[in-house]
Formats: C-alpha cells, sequence, structure tokens
C-alpha cells in the first residue's frame, strides 16, 4: 500500500492492536502509523516490545525508523516479524531494526490475479471439490453475531492442541477482531445449518491475509477447511485482490512435514520471506537481562518465548 493514500486494514490498522490486550499494551508509533504491544518483562521492573501477533505492518514504513528513534525510552527492545507485503526495502528494515533483522519464516502465497484453484495441487483440488458436496460455505454478514459460535469453535482449537501465547485469542479478542475494517469471515455448514468450521480473514489494500480458522471434529471429517479456503480464494479474485497471504508454519520453528504446513503449501503459487526484527534500546539493561546466554533468540532474555 502507498503510504498515505488510503486508511490501513487488517494488521497495519491500529484498532487490530487494541485487540491484542492479552499480549500487551498498544503503543501507536505516529509517523508510521503502525502499532507495538509494551509488555512486562518477568522477574523486573522493566517493559520491553514486540509487534502485533503474528505480523506487524504499518501504514507508511519509511517514517518507521524515525518512529523507533523516539519511541523506547522506557523499553529495553522491540521485536517484531514484519510483514512480507509491506511496502519497504530491506536496507529500511535495516535501518529501523539495527539489532536484528533476519529471514525468518517463508510464508505461501497465493496469486489471485490467476484462477487460485487451477494454481492448487492435484490432491487440494480433489478434496476441495469433494467437501464442497458435503458442505455449504457462506459469508458471514454480520460479525457480532457470529461470536459466540466463532470463540466455541476457536475455543476448541485451542484446547485441542494445547495453543498457549499470543494465539490463544481470549474470547473478547475474537470478538473484536470480526468486526474490524477489512475482516472477512466464511462459515461452513452442513446440510442442518450445522456449522462445521469458519475462517477469519483480514485484508488490507490488495492483500488478504488468512488469519484464523477452525473446523469442529464433524468439519474435520468433512473437509470443511479445504471448502472453506476455496471458496475464499475465489471470493477474494473476484472481488480484485492481487494476493493470498496463507502463513507459515506453527510455532518458532516450524517443522517441515507439519500438516498445515502441507494444507498451506498445496494451495500456494509461490511464498515470500517474513524476516524477524530487533532493536536494542537500552543496551546496558539488555546486557544484564541476558548474562551469559548464547543464543540466536531476540530478545536474549526471553529465549524460549513463542514469537
Amino acid at each position: 500500500m502507498t503510504a498515505g493514500t488510503t486508511r490501513p486494514t487488517g494488521y497495519a490498522d491500529p484498532a487490530y492492536a487494541a485487540t491484542l490486550a492479552h499480549v500487551g499494551a498498544p503503543r501507536l508509533l505516529p509517523g508510521s502509523g503502525g502499532s507495538i504491544l509494551v509488555r512486562p518483562i518477568p522477574g523486573t521492573a522493566h517493559a520491553d516490545g514486540r509487534g502485533a501477533y503474528p505480523l506487524f505492518s504499518c501504514r507508511d514504513w519509511s517514517a518507521l525508523a524515525h518512529d523507533l528513534d523516539h519511541v523506547g525510552g522506557d523499553l529495553v527492545s522491540l521485536v517484531v516479524v514484519a510483514d512480507p507485503f509491506g511496502d519497504c526495502t530491506l536496507p529500511q528494515l535495516r535501518a529501523a531494526f539495527p539489532d536484528r533483522c533476519v529471514a525468518f519464516k517463508e510464508h505461501f502465497v497465493v496469486d489471485l490475479t490467476r484462477p487460485p484453484i487451477a494454481a492448487a495441487s492435484r490432491h487440494h483440488r480433489r478434496d476441495a471439490a469433494r467437501a464442497l458436496r458435503r458442505t455449504t460455505v457462506s459469508r458471514v454478514e454480520d460479525g457480532a453475531d457470529f461470536g459466540d459460535a466463532w470463540c466455541a469453535l476457536y475455543g476448541g482449537l485451542v484446547a485441542q492442541r494445547g495453543i498457549r501465547g499470543p494465539a490463544a485469542f481470549p474470547s473478547e479478542s475474537l470478538r473484536l477482531q470480526l468486526r474490524l475494517s477489512g475482516a472477512v469471515t466464511f462459515r461452513a455448514s452442513d446440510a442442518k445449518d450445522r456449522l462445521l468450521g469458519a475462517a477469519v480473514w483480514l485484508v488490507n489494500g490488495p492483500v488478504a491475509y488468512y488469519h484464523l480458522a477452525a473446523s469442529t471434529p464433524e468439519g474435520h471429517a468433512a473437509g470443511a477447511s479445504y471448502a472453506l479456503m476455496a471458496t475464499s480464494l475465489e471470493h477474494f479474485a473476484s472481488s480484485g485482490l492481487e494476493f493470498a497471504l496463507l502463513g507459515a508454519g506453527a510455532g518458532a520453528t516450524p517443522v517441515r512435514d507439519d500438516g498445515l504446513i502441507r494444507f498451506k503449501e498445496g494451495w500456494a503459487s509461490g511464498t515470500r520471506t517474513a524476516y524477524l526484527c530487533g532493536r536494542v534500546f537500552d543496551r546496558s539493561r539488555y546486557d544484564a537481562l541476558a548474562g551469559e546466554r548464547h543464543t540466536p533468540y531476540f530478545p536474549a532474555y526471553r529465549a524460549g518465548d513463542e514469537v
């Protein structure tokens, strides 16, 4: 998105950061229009910052370095995973984050300027066709009305998979996200209109971001995730969007043979690199907290946390 042309939505919208109170207190970066989350450092009287989960984005990337020159007076450090579709160059990222700027994850991308289903693997096309015969997929028109059902559905996923950290969104966060500008939600149901699954996307500019999805056990058996993805991609392509960003594998170090990676990879026409970016504001405090740890993790004193 070109700086200043349209109001940011999705991950670039400050309203998204406001849904992440379980992660930290939002702090607006006035020049770039992005937001970071300020959180206490356990066992200390100090605080640091992180980007919104799962990706940091902003309105004007060219103003980010100036923002960070002035935002960190009370923070030890800041870490973000930069939006792979952010309107910035690698030198600009390194100027804003001089202490760490490294390739982190490959995110799967679908080119929506071509028929998106044609680019999917044969396996995914077959399973999508089968799932669409077993389910009905429709767009959720009122996010507020869908809140209870979505919280129950996603809560079941959290409990089943033991999800912790930022991805364990509490109910209030999930409800607010359904009503964000740029949020697009699809639901899958059976012949009796019983909910089988849902997918929440956040759209910003020409890109649709695959935010969250969950299915019931019955939905999993019916292949609801395939029906939801196929319908979503066709919808965004027909709406004139250019790309869908499906994200990467779960966790800081995804397992290559993970089912989630196979699912996303089977739809993708390519990948884009997300960079992990870090900045130290208080070097003496950072070094004291890190102690003798020798780790590539940033910040070192939080080694073992989920990004």
